[in-house]
């Protein structure tokens, strides 16, 4: 099942219900480049952006965090490093929080500090559950489009590099 949900694209008013967040934090998200739907972005009034499965996940984790009490701006520090090092498979990484000044992954046997040099682990947050917490709610409103050509990579652009 997880392969058909995968496959499909996702508006903004599903994603907000997918993930638990307002329009108006994905329209920021979005515009201050944070994650950017990477199948169809909005070009002018009229038309709607599109998500893949993989941009979602990543929006329920940025959610996750925040509900943990990490800052947007660590949260942004977080998720850019964590593209770049964990690559694909979030599902399999776990983050732990610690002080407020500290957001490590585990990703297998290895320990990434994705803001800088931190002590002290509080929580640990299992990505595994975000994604079928995605999956759940996908199911709940029905699906996504039918039609989503297939996902690039999620990540910075070469352009925006």
């Amino acid at each position: 099942m997880r392969g058909e949900i995968a496959n499909k694209g996702y508006r903004g008013p599903q994603v907000c219900k997918i993930v638990g967040i307002t329009y108006r934090q994905l329209d920021h998200w979005d515009r201050t480049g944070l994650v950017s739907p990477s199948l169809a972005a909005a070009r002018g009034s009229g038309t709607q952006r599109l998500y893949s499965y993989r941009d979602v996940v990543v929006l329920r984790i940025i959610k996750q965090l925040l509900d943990s009490g990490v800052t947007l701006q660590r949260a942004r520090k977080a998720i850019d490093f964590f593209r770049d090092a964990v690559g694909e498979d979030l599902a399999a990484a776990n983050l732990v929080l610690g002080a407020s000044d500290s957001v490590l992954a585990r990703d297998g046997d290895e320990l990434l500090d994705l803001l800088r040099g931190g002590q002290g682990v509080f929580n640990v947050v299992p990505l595994s559950g975000v994604v079928t917490d995605v999956d759940s709610a996908i199911r709940e409103i029905g699906g996504g489009e039918e039609s989503a050509p297939p996902a690039e990579p999620a990540g910075r652009t070469a352009e925006a590099r």
